[in-house]
């Protein structure tokens, strides 16, 4: 408990950052777009206040998968609804992916010049929270592309598909269910089903060859 503990308090900051940051890029997307809903509806700032959904902050934090508060946008308000459908959804996951390639790299400078392997306390204590960010936000990235509801790679399925709003209805009422069946069986018999952990692994070692 007290190394889960431990490990939680690290993955804090980059949890709020990480998951604020998506939202924001939705919303922002969707304002540029077009549609002010998510203006409307105070998504365009940075304020995880705005953006974090408690339960599914609870559940990144603890259990390894999560998710935020949606935003809202409406398709008639868009300038060309099918196009920016698929921008609105690849811009959160997106951002994700510059976030820990970002941190990658202020990780790579920073031990440079002050190698982990002998970091004191403080850069220990720095350096856990870097990696944080780099392994959480990569995490995200892989985890919502996958192409099952609710996650933004459905959404970039469907309108690349052309798929009628009645049919992705009806594959989100069972999809959905399905995605957290397969969480939770990864999370009890710790296996990978969805390789989300070796994809990040994968990633990592390109930007951290040292450390991964």
């Amino acid at each position: 408990m007290g190394n889960q503990l431990v490990s939680a308090l690290y993955s804090l900051p980059a949890v709020i950052v990480g998951l604020t940051l998506h939202e924001f890029a939705h919303a922002y997307v969707s304002y540029k777009c077009g549609d002010s809903t998510a203006k409307d509806d105070g998504r365009i700032t940075l304020n995880p206040l705005h953006h974090i959904d408690i339960m599914g902050f609870v559940f990144l934090m603890f259990a390894g998968f999560g998710w935020a508060k949606p935003v809202q946008f409406n398709p008639e308000k868009l300038k060309n609804p099918r196009r920016d459908r698929i921008l609105i959804a690849l811009a959160g996951p997106l951002t994700n992916l510059a976030l820990g390639i970002i941190f990658s790299l202020v990780f790579t400078v920073l031990n440079s010049f002050f190698p982990s392997k002998e970091a004191g306390y403080t850069l220990f204590i720095a350096y856990n929270v870097l990696l944080s960010f780099v392994f959480i936000n990569f995490g995200l990235f892989f985890f919502n592309i996958i192409p099952l509801p609710p996650l933004d790679g459905s959404h970039v399925l469907f309108q690349s598909l052309n798929i009628s709003e009645k049919l992705q209805e009806k594959i989100f009422s069972w999809g959905t269910a399905l995605l957290f069946v397969i969480l939770i069986v990864e999370r009890r018999f710790d296996i990978d089903i969805l390789y989300i952990g070796k994809a990040v692994q994968f990633i990592a070692g390109i930007f951290l060859p040292d450390i991964s």
